[in-house]
């Protein structure tokens, strides 16, 4: 199993980013996928779920009607679109597959700064 991120980098405030998380190694439309960040000193924290069919979505409160993760079953891969970016978005994102017994991609740093 495998799961890519990429697309992080350093990004000024207000703007966007997309990360992207590929897939491999199972059954990607099978299961749901999450991604979740980790600032430095702080725990890791959960920004956005969807489903397998990609039907329903959740966010954390801190980036709701901000961010956005799409899903291309087709292409195996799931998207975080990140949009009026704050400097305490500031963190690596990960992607976790929900396939037993979970899976993490290896991260991916995001800077947002001026």
């Amino acid at each position: 199993v495998q799961l890519v991120e990429s697309g992080g980098g350093l990004v000024q405030p207000v703007r966007s980013l997309r990360l992207s998380c590929a897939a491999s190694g199972f059954t990607f439309s099978s299961f749901a996928m999450n991604c979740a960040r980790q600032a430095p000193g702080k725990e890791r924290e959960l920004v956005a779920t969807i489903t397998n069919g990609g039907g329903s979505t959740n966010y954390a409160d801190s980036v709701k009607g901000r961010f956005t993760i799409p899903r291309d079953n087709a292409k195996n891969t799931v998207y975080l679109q990140m949009n009026s970016l704050k400097p305490e978005d500031t963190a690596v994102y990960y992607c976790n597959a929900e396939a037993p017994p979970g899976y993490w991609g290896q991260g991916t740093q995001v800077t947002v700064s001026s």
